[in-house]
């Protein structure tokens, strides 16, 4: 599995529009490039990370040749970014991320 990170500054007022870009975007990466989707997040020092999964490397390269999946979407998250800041790829070594919080109750 391939984690990929992206972390941008937003233009002040513009995040709504670029909130609505990257969902469009992520929706059709997932339908039409093979992605397994995406969070948004705004962090702390105000800048806004996003955290893409991916199946593998393969699929995703495949994905970033194939160039954008939505302009429309490309241009709102255009609009609404000041800056992208980075990129970057996580590997994953072990996973205890679970879909429900712990319940005493159920052990």
């Amino acid at each position: 599995m391939l984690i990929v990170m992206y972390r941008w500054r937003l233009k002040e007022g513009r995040e709504a529009i670029f909130r609505q870009g990257w969902r469009e975007m992520t929706e059709s990466i997932y339908k039409l490039r093979g992605s397994l989707g995406s969070r948004l997040h705004q962090a702390a020092d105000g800048t806004w990370v996003a955290y893409a999964q991916w199946p593998d490397e393969q699929i995703w390269r495949k994905a970033r040749e194939a160039g954008t999946a939505n302009e429309a979407a490309a241009r709102k998250m255009q609009e609404g970014s000041a800056e992208l800041l980075s990129e970057e790829h996580l590997y994953l070594v072990d996973d205890l991320i679970r879909a429900e919080p712990y319940n005493k109750e159920d052990s």
